[in-house]
C-alpha cells in the first residue's frame, strides 16, 4: 500500500468502526488494517499456491467448530434441563475446552519477548566479489521476517530492561532461506556453547524465588561474571547505554560469530555481520527505563508497531567487515573464532551490501512471531561457517529448542518459517506434517520415482561447504591461548566512549552491584574493573562504599580507542522521532494543525496532548490526555499553550500530581512534571510565547542548551528536528569521568 494511503500517526480504527450497538447480521471476518502483511501465500514445500494472502486466515460470517460445522450457540454447555448437570455427550464444549487448554507453547528459554515485522531487503551488489549469494546481487529484493527481542525475562516481563538484545532476519531467498540470528551487542558471554547453560542460569532469576524477573542485577549473574572474567567484554557492553535502546528502531544488530563468504570461482573470505540503523545508534537514560517499566513495559515493541503503521518504516544497512581465510583466522592480532572480541572498525571498516526496510505488522503474534523458528544452520549457498566453538553449539541448540517449542520436526512447514524456493528433502512424517507427499520412494537411490530427487552440483545453486583443510591434532578440552585475554577489549570498550557515557556505565555497575547481596562478590567485581579501567573501578567502589583495589603493575593494557563504538558525536535524520505537543482547553486550533503538519513533514511523528480525549477539532485527534502522558514517551516536547490545571489534577485522582514542589498553582502539575522530567533527560524543549510561565514553573533556565521559545509559530518545529539530529541536548549531562 502507498505510504500515502496510511494513517499519519499510530493507533489508526479498525478497517470498519464498531457500531455502538452489538451487530446482529452475519458478515465476513474484516481484513487486516493496512499496515498488517500475513506470510505469503505457499505450500508447505515452498510452492506458491496462488490463494490470497489471507487464505490462511479465519473466513465464513457464522460460528463453527473446528470442523466447519455451524454453531447456534457456545454461551451454554449442554445440559439436561436448564438446571441440570452437563452431559458428557457435549462434543462442542469438549473441543473448545480441550483447544483453550492448549493453547500455550514453551516460550523460548531465552529471547522469550519479543517483537517482529515482515521486510524487504535490497542487495547492493557490493558482496558479490566475495559472495555468491543470490540475495546479495544488485537490485536482487528479497522478502525477510525480522524478530527482535530481550534475552532473560519471560514473555510476560518489560521491554526496557537493561538486558541484550535479539536481532534475528529471516531471508526468504531464491535459493532457500537464510537466518541471520544476531544481537545487539557483537560479542558475547562466553567462548565456547558447553558454557551456555551455565551463563544462561546464572542471569535467569534465582531458582528458589524466581526473582528478580528480566534483569541482572542480583548475585548469581554478578557470581558467574566476575569468576568467569572472558564475559567482561559483553558485561561491560551491557552495562553502557546499549543496555537500554530507546527503540529497536535505533539499535545495532550483528552477527557475534566470524562466518565465511565463497564467491562465485570457490574463494573464501572471513565475515563479521553488522546491521546499522539509518536512524543512528540511541539510547534510553536510565531514569526513562525505569519509568518505562510501569508507564509502559510494551515501549519497544509499541514503539516498532506505531512506526511502521505511520509510515516511518525503519531501515538498516546490511554491512560486512572481511577478512584474509588464513590459516590462523587472526586479523592484527585478534583472533575471528573468539565470540568475545571485536574487530574495530577503524582496523576493518563496515562496507554495506545491502538496505533493509521493515515495512508491515505481522497479521497474528502468535502465528508468526511466537512461532517463527531461526536458526544459524539455515545458510544457503555462498554463506558457510567457521569453526567458533560457541556457533558450532548453536548449530545443535537451535534445532533442538523448535522440536521442543514446536511440537516436532515439522516446524519449518509453519507458514511463517515456510521457504520460497521448492522443497524436495525426502523428509516424512512426523508431528503436524502439512505437506501430502506423493511418490513411493522417500529413499536414494530409487528406480520407482524415476530417480527424483537428484543432486545437484555446483552449477544448480547447490550448498557446498567450503574445503577447509585440518591439520592433524589431538583430542584436548582446551582452547587456543590467544583465548586467555579477557581484558583488552573491555578497556578499549570503556576508552572509546564518551565522558557521558562513561558516567552511565558507572552509574549502571553501582546500581548492578548495589542489588547484590553477598560482599565477595561485589569486592570481585572491582577487582575485575581494575584490571579495566582505574577511574571505573574507583567510581564504582565509592558508589558502593567500599575501597577501590588497585590492579597489579603493567596489568592495564595499551590500546587505541575506536570512536565507532561511541554513541555521541554523531548526527542522525530526525525521522520518526515522536515530538509531543502539549496542548490547552485555549490553544488556538489553527497553530496546533500547522505545529502538527510541520512535525509531519519534518518525517516525525507528532501526539497530541491534551487536557482531555475531547478532540480540539475533528481533524486532530488526542493521543494522550494530561492523566495519561508520560514524559518517557517523547523524543522531544513542544508546548502549544499554557496548559491550564485539570479537574482531575488532584493527588486522589492522579498521584502525578503536585511531583514538582514549587509549581505554578494555574498551571497543571502533571504537565509541570512532564517538561521536568523531559529536561531531566536531555530532551529537546520548545514552546510558544506564552510557555514562558511552564518553564518557570518547572525550574527549567528558558536559556539552557536545547531549550527554545518560539516568537514565530514557524520556528519550532524545524529547530526541536535539529536538536533531535543528536539524540539529546548532551550539554545538559555534565560529566568527570574523563
Amino acid at each position: 500500500m502507498p505510504s500515502a494511503e496510511r494513517p499519519r500517526v499510530p493507533g489508526a480504527p479498525g478497517v470498519e468502526p464498531p457500531r455502538l450497538a452489538e451487530p446482529t447480521e452475519p458478515t465476513a471476518p474484516l481484513p487486516p488494517k493496512p499496515d498488517q502483511r500475513p506470510p505469503a501465500s505457499l505450500s508447505p514445500t515452498g510452492r506458491d499456491s496462488g490463494a490470497p494472502v489471507d487464505a490462511a486466515a479465519q473466513n465464513g460470517g457464522y460460528l463453527t467448530t473446528a470442523q466447519g460445522v455451524r454453531l447456534p450457540d457456545s454461551d451454554h454447555s449442554l445440559k439436561a434441563g436448564p438446571r441440570g448437570p452437563v452431559l458428557l455427550q457435549d462434543h462442542h464444549l469438549r473441543e473448545k475446552i480441550m483447544h483453550f487448554d492448549h493453547e500455550r507453547i514453551p516460550e523460548r528459554v531465552v529471547h522469550a519477548r519479543g517483537a517482529a515485522a515482515h521486510g524487504t531487503f535490497r542487495g547492493y551488489g557490493t558482496a558479490t566479489g566475495v559472495c555468491k549469494a543470490a540475495f546479495l546481487a544488485e537490485g536482487v529484493e528479497t522478502p525477510v521476517f525480522v524478530r527482535f527481542s530481550t534475552v532473560l525475562g519471560s514473555r510476560g516481563s518489560a521491554d526496557t530492561v537493561r538486558d541484550t538484545r535479539g536481532f534475528a532476519t529471516k531471508f526468504y531467498t531464491s535459493d532457500g532461506v537464510f537466518d541471520l540470528v544476531g544481537n545487539n551487542i557483537p560479542v558475547f558471554f562466553i567462548q565456547d556453547a558447553i558454557k551456555f547453560p551455565d551463563v544462561v542460569h546464572a542471569a535467569k532469576p534465582h531458582p528458589d524465588r524466581e526473582i528478580p524477573q528480566a534483569q541482572s542485577a542480583h548475585d548469581t549473574f554478578w557470581d558467574f561474571v566476575s569468576l568467569h572474567t572472558e564475559a567482561t567484554h559483553h558485561t561491560l557492553w551491557n552495562m553502557s547505554d546499549r543496555g537500554i535502546p530507546r527503540s529497536y528502531r535505533m539499535m545495532e544488530g550483528f552477527g557475534v560469530h566470524t562466518f565465511r563468504l565463497v564467491n562465485a570461482e570457490g574463494a573464501s573470505t572471513l565475515v563479521k555481520w553488522h546491521w546499522k540503523p539509518k536512524a543512528g545508534v540511541h539510547s534510553l537514560v536510565w531514569e526513562e527505563a525505569q519509568l518505562l517499566g510501569g508507564t509502559d513495559p510494551d515501549f519497544h515493541r509499541r514503539d516498532l508497531a506505531d512506526a511502521i503503521e505511520a509510515g516511518n518504516f525503519p531501515q538498516w544497512e546490511l554491512g560486512i567487515q572481511t577478512f584474509p581465510d588464513t590459516p590462523e583466522q587472526t586479523f592484527a592480532g585478534i583472533d575471528l573464532l573468539d565470540p568475545t572480541k571485536i574487530v574495530p572498525e577503524e582496523l576493518a571498516p563496515v562496507q554495506p551490501v545491502g538496505l533493509l526496510t521493515l515495512d508491515a505488522n505481522p497479521t497474528n503474534f502468535f502465528a508468526e512471531t511466537e512461532q517463527v523458528a531461526f536458526h544459524p544452520g539455515h545458510l544457503v549457498p555462498g554463506i558457510d561457517i567457521t569453526d567458533d566453538a560457541l556457533l558450532a553449539g548453536r548449530l545443535f541448540s537451535y534445532l533442538d529448542t523448535q522440536i521442543t517449542r514446536l511440537g516436532g520436526p515439522n516446524f519449518a512447514q509453519i507458514p511463517v518459517n515456510r521457504t520460497h524456493a521448492p522443497v524436495n528433502d525426502m523428509l516424512r512424517d512426523g508431528f503436524h506434517q502439512d505437506a501430502v507427499h506423493s511418490g513411493v520412494a522417500p529413499y536414494k537411490p530409487n528406480s520407482l520415482d524415476g530417480g527424483c530427487p537428484f543432486f545437484a552440483g555446483p552449477g544448480e545453486h547447490a550448498f557446498i561447504e567450503h574445503p577447509v583443510p585440518i591439520s592433524g591434532a589431538a583430542k584436548v578440552r582446551e582452547a587456543p591461548a590467544s583465548f586467555d585475554d579477557h581484558f583488552s577489549q573491555p578497556r578499549l570498550f570503556w576508552l572509546s566512549l564518551s565522558p557521558v557515557e562513561r558516567e552511565h556505565v558507572i552509574a549502571a555497575y553501582t546500581f548492578e552491584l548495589s542489588k547484590v547481596y553477598e560482599q565477595a562478590i561485589k569486592e570481585r567485581v572491582l577487582t575485575v574493573l581494575a584490571r579495566i579501567d582505574e577511574v571505573l573501578c574507583r567510581e564504582v567502589a565509592q558508589g558502593l562504599g567500599l575501597p577501590a583495589p588497585q590492579a597489579a603493575a603493567g596489568a592495564l593494557v595499551e590500546v587505541a580507542a575506536s570512536p565507532a563504538l561511541s554513541q555521541v558525536g554523531q548526527r542522525w535524520p530526525a525521522t520518526g522521532r515522536v515530538l509531543g505537543i502539549i496542548t490547552a482547553a485555549t490553544s488556538d486550533v489553527d497553530v496546533v494543525r500547522q505545529l502538527r503538519e510541520a512535525a509531519l513533514d519534518a518525517g516525525l511523528m507528532p501526539l497530541i496532548i491534551a487536557p482531555t480525549g475531547a478532540p480540539p477539532a475533528d481533524d486532530l485527534a488526542v493521543q494522550r490526555t494530561y492523566a495519561a502522558a508520560r514524559s518517557v514517551e517523547f523524543d522531544a516536547l513542544l508546548v502549544a499553550g499554557a496548559p491550564a490545571r485539570g479537574a482531575d489534577d488532584h493527588g486522589a485522582r492522579d498521584a502525578k500530581s503536585g511531583a514538582v514542589a514549587g509549581g505554578q498553582p494555574a498551571l497543571d502539575s502533571r504537565i509541570i512534571l512532564l517538561i521536568n522530567e523531559a529536561y531531566r533527560h536531555a530532551k529537546p524543549i520548545a514552546g510558544l510565547a506564552d510557555s514562558r510561565a511552564l518553564w518557570a514553573a518547572a525550574g527549567i533556565d528558558p536559556h539552557a542548551p536545547g531549550v527554545f521559545t518560539a516568537t514565530d509559530t514557524e520556528q519550532a518545529v524545524p529547530i526541536v528536528a535539529e536538536w533531535l539530529g543528536t539524540h539529546r541536548v548532551w550539554e545538559r549531562f555534565p560529566a568527570t569521568a574523563h
